[in-house]
């Protein structure tokens, strides 16, 4: 039951990276429409600026996952895996594989019920860089991104989707990816140029 799970909470920001050719069509379908190439292939960077799970401190930690998904997000059966920072003390570690499984309840719940396979889990120096607008995140040769927003009429400022529905913010920056490459866990994608993403997430759980 929730009630005898730990408390945990996540702020900070997410970028992601998919094999669509335009933006996602998910974030606004919220999973109903099929992802335009009907299939779904995605990496994700997460930045904790502050959190904690059951007590033991998550801020400054990075993760990097990657997610394979055969057709419409809503239909589950994704395949999920993650890259837990090598920073990460025994209880954090154990409270963020968790929390991206799903099994701490909470906003990330949803991968319980939707991810049909965990593929696995490791520790990595996972690096996630902010210059200017562009982000980066690096897993060694496994996961090598860099997103930024797409230009708009006002050059200085994001084209943002808001007041959204989706799970993981309701203001997502539409972006695009000037490298998507992912070697890890019999993956091999190269997503340069396709669609990206950037929100501010603020998760918590068990309920």
């Amino acid at each position: 039951m929730a009630d005898d799970l730990p408390e945990w909470a996540i702020k900070g920001e997410l970028i992601l990276n998919c094999n669509c050719t335009v933006f996602c069509p998910c974030v606004v379908s919220l999973g109903k429409h099929p992802p335009t190439e009907g299939y779904c292939q995605a990496w994700v960077g997460i930045r904790i600026d502050n959190g904690h799970y059951d007590g033991e401190d998550l801020g400054g930690l990075n993760i990097g996952m990657i997610m394979d998904i055969p057709g419409n997000m809503a239909r589950g059966n994704w395949k999920a895996a993650a890259y837990i920072d090598e920073r990460a003390t025994r209880p954090a570690y154990d409270g963020l594989i968790r929390i991206f499984t799903g099994a701490a309840r909470g906003t990330t719940g949803l991968f319980g019920i939707m991810v049909s396979e965990f593929l696995g889990a490791e520790r990595a120096a996972v690096n996630y860089e902010t210059e200017g607008k562009k982000r980066r995140l690096m897993v060694g040769k496994k996961i090598q991104g860099e997103v930024e927003p797409i230009g708009g009429a006002d050059p200085g400022t994001d084209v943002v989707v808001s007041n959204t529905g989706y799970w993981m913010g309701p203001d997502v920056t539409i972006a695009r990816a000037g490298k998507g490459r992912v070697r890890a866990f019999g993956r091999v994608w190269d997503f340069d140029g396709r669609s990206a993403e950037i929100c501010q997430i603020d998760w918590h759980g068990p309920r």
